[in-house]
């Protein structure tokens, strides 16, 4: 009797330990939506490579679930309806995880397409990562239990980035140059709040919005900000229309100074060259120069594509995933979901927590400006001699923006 207690408690041990490591050597397919053609194709294939990159470095023993990640790449050519599209192709192969981040827009279509997949298909969930889609929005009034962001949402960009421009005295005249679309609407809308609040002295010379991935020379654009006497620009602009602007002002001879949230993207940095020299800041969660594993990384990546890494988010992505699935002993999104919210571990920038609130990852942010690459900054972005050299350092808690979001959680 004895005996047989004895082997049936071992049976159970048994049986719960393979439970608990179910997922070992498991595959998890990641659809990535994202464009891969048109102008922004250039951003797109590096934040591809970027994602392939990472998840063999992170497959296997090199994450606590033991899982392997697979990344496979879908082109949503910059358009919601083109993602709703390769959205249901990626559900159709079985994909439980998809990841987005060029265009809000996008990410807004997605965000409900999920939503209502999830709603009507019980079993099959889906969830979102949010790799750079920063309309704050989503971790708000349309904030959902399936999308998690690790990037910082507009309104915390913005918090630090207007927290230092208000010790900048030489900053009195400031034109706001943005996409039109939620994301540039946004950067405009927290540009004025924060600049009103901590420098109402400040005077905004000009607004204009200009149509998303389209414009191809910038010139009456610059003419308009010289116009205005504008000795500073904010924008939101990124990859083909910052970096044209940014080479429209260097050839029209405007040298004011440029606060932008992506100077380190793919094009800007040889649309900058050796011009913009001390002129040109960026907002982000992260820089070339960050030392560490991280910097070993990016030099790594650079030699083997000839390309910059630059999407760090992608290292929280993997990271905080392979922790969840660990924590949740599966790879389902219904019991994934739950154990990264409210994750706190260490990511490549120290300790994040993906707030559980609102699913809005918290993470120190990075003022870092244009300048020639020497031996305390040496790494030079697309081989311009040139680097993002860091100003100010900001921690979590300072650039964290409050939430509205009124998460609604499945019963």
């Amino acid at each position: 009797m004895i005996f047989s207690r004895n082997l049936i408690a071992a049976a159970v041990l048994a049986v719960s330990g393979t439970a608990a490591f179910a997922q070992a050597g498991e595959t998890v397919k990641i659809a990535w939506i994202d464009p891969l053609s048109g102008l922004m194709a250039p951003v797109g294939v590096n934040e591809l490579k970027t994602f392939q990159f990472f998840a063999e470095k992170f497959s296997g023993n090199n994450n606590p679930a033991k899982v392997k990640f697979e990344v496979i790449g879908l082109d949503n050519k910059l358009s919601p309806a083109e993602s709703l599209n390769q959205l249901q192709s990626a559900i159709d192969q079985g994909v439980r995880y998809i990841t987005q981040g060029n265009g809000s827009s996008v990410a807004g279509a997605l965000i409900e397409a999920v939503n209502k997949h999830n709603e009507r298909n019980p079993g099959k969930e889906v969830i979102f990562l949010n790799h750079a889609a920063v309309d704050p929005d989503f971790t708000n009034s349309k904030c959902s239990y399936w999308h998690f962001r690790f990037d910082a949402d507009t309104s915390m960009k913005m918090e630090a980035m207007t927290t230092f421009m208000a010790g900048q005295k030489d900053i009195k005249k400031v034109f706001l140059m943005n996409q039109n679309y939620s994301h540039g609407h946004q950067v405009a809308k927290f540009a004025k709040e924060n600049l009103a609040r901590k420098r109402p002295d400040i005077q905004i010379v000009g607004e204009d919005f200009h149509p998303l991935a389209q414009v191809r020379d910038f010139a009456p654009y610059i003419a308009k900000i010289k116009a205005s006497g504008a000795d500073t620009v904010i924008t939101g602009n990124w990859g083909s229309d910052l970096a044209l602007l940014v080479k429209a002002a260097n050839e029209s001879g405007y040298n004011g100074k440029f606060y932008t949230y992506y100077t380190g993207v793919t094009g800007t940095p040889t649309a900058l060259g050796k011009g913009g020299e001390g002129r040109v800041f960026q907002i982000a969660y992260s820089h070339y120069n960050l030392g560490g594993q991280a910097q070993k990384w990016g030099n790594e990546f650079q030699a083997k594509f000839d390309d910059d890494l630059y999407e760090h988010s992608v290292i929280s992505i993997f990271k905080g995933l392979g922790q969840a699935m660990a924590n949740a002993k599966s790879t389902d999104p219904v019991k994934v979901a739950p154990a990264l919210e409210g994750l706190k571990y260490d990511s490549f920038a120290g300790e994040v927590e993906m707030r559980k609130a609102d699913h809005q990852l918290q993470q120190p942010l990075y003022l870092t400006v244009w300048q020639k690459a020497d031996k305390k900054y040496p790494y030079s972005p697309e081989h311009t001699g040139m680097t993002l050299a860091p100003v100010k350092a900001f921690e979590s808690y300072v650039a964290s923006t409050p939430t509205s979001c009124q998460m609604k959680r499945p019963s």
